[in-house]
């Protein structure tokens, strides 16, 4: 039996093995952003994606999650997705002729900026402003990868563009997309109900973000810091500022440069 093409939220659309039908749910959801996932493991989602605050936003149709299976179209009997790399080599490649026709039945219908992204460690490091470019999109269509890849080909001819969760290697891209997706759907307005929230984290002004402190007001002999419970909000600006700055000086040097340089 065929596994259809997944929806989730409250507002979502009954499942189809074709993707079209995905854009003709409510009205409500006409200007919904939405994330599509091309993966082997269609049930990995939405995952952490469907709790706290972003699972409140899938579930009253701020956003949408839609998942198509990969193995779906795979070729032969057993529906094989992958083969053995060409020139030699261990581990197995994900096909051209399967993973093709997958992104065009993923993207149909998309409109207006939709990036079809394929989670790899060989791509861009995903940051803040990469999440905030994506959250001003009309959706975006992820791959995930298994294996050792996908067939080269496929990236070029699709104009994929990749990128990366960090140095390291995954078994899958299906992590390094939940991060992404989270990262991006909480910038959504709405989503957080408190727009501060966004604007004062870290990265938001290329820093790190400053300790943060809540009651009680001395813990384990160790006291909130006298300027935060002055109500002197000046001041108040001023040392979290000081700290951002310390902070990243510190651990990331990186960073650190790049404020100076735009400064």
């Amino acid at each position: 039996m065929e596994r259809p093409i997944k929806s989730h939220g409250r507002l979502s659309v009954s499942a189809s093995v074709k993707p079209r039908d995905l854009m003709s749910p409510t009205p409500q959801l006409a200007q919904a952003w939405q994330a599509r996932i091309i993966t082997l493991f269609p049930d990995a989602f939405p995952g952490v994606l469907g709790e706290s605050l972003t699972g409140k936003a899938l579930q009253s149709g701020l956003w949408q999650l839609h998942t198509t299976d990969l193995r779906q179209f795979g070729v032969g009997k057993h529906r094989n997705v992958d083969d053995t790399p060409a020139g030699g080599g261990a581990g197995m490649v994900l096909r051209a002729d399967v993973l093709g026709p997958a992104i065009d039945a993923a993207m149909q219908g998309a409109r207006g900026r939709w990036p079809l992204i394929y989670l790899s460690p060989r791509g861009r490091r995903m940051d803040q402003a990469l999440m905030r470019d994506l959250a001003r999109t009309d959706g975006v269509t992820l791959i995930c990868g298994r294996f050792e890849g996908v067939d080269e080909r496929v990236l070029e001819h699709y104009g994929v563009l990749e990128v990366s969760l960090g140095d390291f290697v995954l078994t899958g891209g299906e992590i390094a997309a939940q991060a992404l997706l989270d990262g991006t759907v909480r910038l959504m307005p709405g989503v957080l109900g408190n727009t501060a929230s966004a604007e004062d984290e870290s990265f938001s002004s290329g820093l790190l973000e400053h300790p943060q402190y809540t009651r009680p007001a001395e813990w384990q002999g160790r006291a909130i810091p006298d300027v935060l419970m002055s109500g002197h909000h000046g001041k108040i600006a001023d040392w979290r500022r000081a700290q951002s700055e310390e902070i990243t000086r510190a651990r990331r040097p990186d960073l650190w440069r790049k404020h100076e340089e735009s400064s």
